[in-house]
């Protein structure tokens, strides 16, 4: 018998090909489909996960504080803030900060620098107490101390600062560093006042032209800052030796500005005092309320203070805080000067609008002339001129009695007070005595009220570094 020849595979292939093809068609699209299909992603890695997010809050927001005291010349602040992922204050129980204050200031302490930290302690656990513990070793402390400190010098002033840095490693479980504690240069400090209250104001990420300037009276110096146009900022001046950049580069919420900033040091509230005093050469001073004989201390250092037989006289006073600002000396070499030969930013549209805080709202409020309950007031320097023409007629016990929110110690310079800040914002800052500026305490902020102080854009800073 003849043997028939076995089926090959391609045989097989060949016969049923079109079988073959109506199946396969169908398969290969509906793999080509689930191909497209998009997928769910992984789950991230536990680790992955905390780098991506803070601590979510109950409403599902992430949070992140950052703890700052101010360390100026009259007082101790804390202040705490809360922030979500986009930099926006969050609510630390029904306040949108916390804000605790005492008085006196490291400065006070020159001579026993264990006593200058201890005195935060109070500040630091009713700081600590608001942070959540899960977060406090995330959270930075900040300690930035002002004029005060800086008028003690380099090694007194670095002793005490040593001490506050050995009270953190010592006493918190807030995050901090040592270079976290330190004298902030007056130029910081106004910058971080500007950030504040154009922050709070919701200017930032604005053209320059549509924020505010800030005028910032301390008790040791005075800030200046606004924003200034590009072309502006190319025309600054070199600084002499020693002195900072008229000009700092900012980019905040999409923008860049050009910020002209500077701080006057010996010409905040109290320093200023000393200048005036040293104008009459230890000679009874038309500045004092009558009434009062003694000395004035600022720092290390005491000036006599005694009032002249006749009383304060208004005219007198001005004319000594006019020398007292150096307004000629030395001549001025740039287009267009302040005082004390420092350029002014050459103005502008940031300037047109003025924010003035801390000293001028304070003695605007006590002597009668603004609201001490409201956060804001629109003023006039003629505001201040005129005040100070009421109060140097006066004698203490008279100034006691009219003026009883004026604390006792400033009660016999409240005449100098009201005349150094007319004369600085007119003969200083070349404002018109009738030009309207904006007195502030706090700002609000959504339902809330804020300190308008420089911490917070410490703490902007702090919280965007993080």
């Amino acid at each position: 018998m003849k043997r028939s020849r076995q089926e090959t595979l391609g045989d097989k292939i060949h016969r049923f090909r079109s079988v073959i093809l109506v199946i396969s068609i169908p398969m290969v699209l509906v793999f080509f489909v689930l191909f497209l299909m998009p997928r769910s992603p992984a789950p991230l890695p536990a680790r992955d996960a905390a780098i991506i997010g803070r601590k979510a809050g109950p409403s599902g927001q992430s949070k992140s504080y950052a703890v700052i005291f101010d360390a100026g010349s009259s007082g101790s602040r804390v202040h705490v803030y809360c922030f979500d992922e986009n930099l926006d204050l969050l609510h630390i129980g029904k306040d949108i900060e916390l804000f605790v204050q005492k008085k006196p200031g490291l400065s006070s302490y020159a001579n026993d620098p264990m006593e200058a930290a201890e005195s935060l302690v109070s500040l630091l656990e009713k700081a600590e107490n608001v942070v959540p513990a899960e977060l406090r070793g995330k959270t930075p402390v900040r300690v930035g101390a002002t004029a005060g400190l800086r008028q003690l010098g380099t090694e007194t002033s670095e002793n005490i600062l040593q001490a506050v840095r050995d009270l953190l490693h010592r006493k918190t479980l807030l995050k901090s560093k040592s270079d976290w504690v330190s004298v902030l240069d007056g130029t910081q400090e106004g910058a971080f006042q500007w950030v504040t209250i154009n922050y709070l104001l919701g200017n930032l990420g604005k053209k320059y032209s549509n924020t505010v300037g800030v005028v910032d009276l301390g008790g040791g110096s005075v800030q200046m800052a606004y924003a200034i146009s590009e072309n502006d900022a190319a025309k600054a001046p070199k600084p002499t030796p020693g002195e900072d950049e008229y000009v700092k580069e900012l980019f905040l919420k999409g923008t860049k500005y050009f910020l002209y900033v500077h701080s006057y040091l010996h010409y905040g509230l109290l320093a200023a005092r000393a200048e005036i005093l040293k104008v009459s050469e230890g000679s009874d001073s038309g500045c004092i309320l009558i009434g009062h004989h003694g000395s004035y201390k600022y720092g290390d250092k005491e000036f006599p203070a005694s009032a002249s037989p006749s009383g304060s006289s208004y005219t007198k006073c001005r004319s000594d805080a006019v020398k007292a600002l150096k307004h000629e000396e030395p001549t001025c070499s740039h287009m267009k000067c302040t005082f004390g030969g420092i350029w002014n930013g050459g103005g502008g549209d940031g300037q047109k609008s003025l924010f003035v805080a801390s000293f001028f709202f304070d003695r605007a409020a006590e002597a009668g002339f603004v609201d001490v309950n409201s956060p804001v007031a629109k003023v006039k320097p003629l505001d201040y001129e005129e005040a100070a023409k009421r109060v140097c007629k006066l004698s203490v016990e008279e100034a006691k009695a009219i003026y009883p929110n004026v604390a006792k110690e400033n009660l016999p310079y409240l005449c100098m007070d009201l005349v150094y800040q007319f004369t600085l914002l007119v003969d200083g800052f070349d404002m018109e005595p009738w030009q309207d500026i904006t007195l502030v305490k706090k700002v609000k902020y959504a339902d809330s009220l804020v300190e308008a102080a420089w911490p917070l854009g410490s703490a902007i800073e702090a919280a965007s570094s993080a």
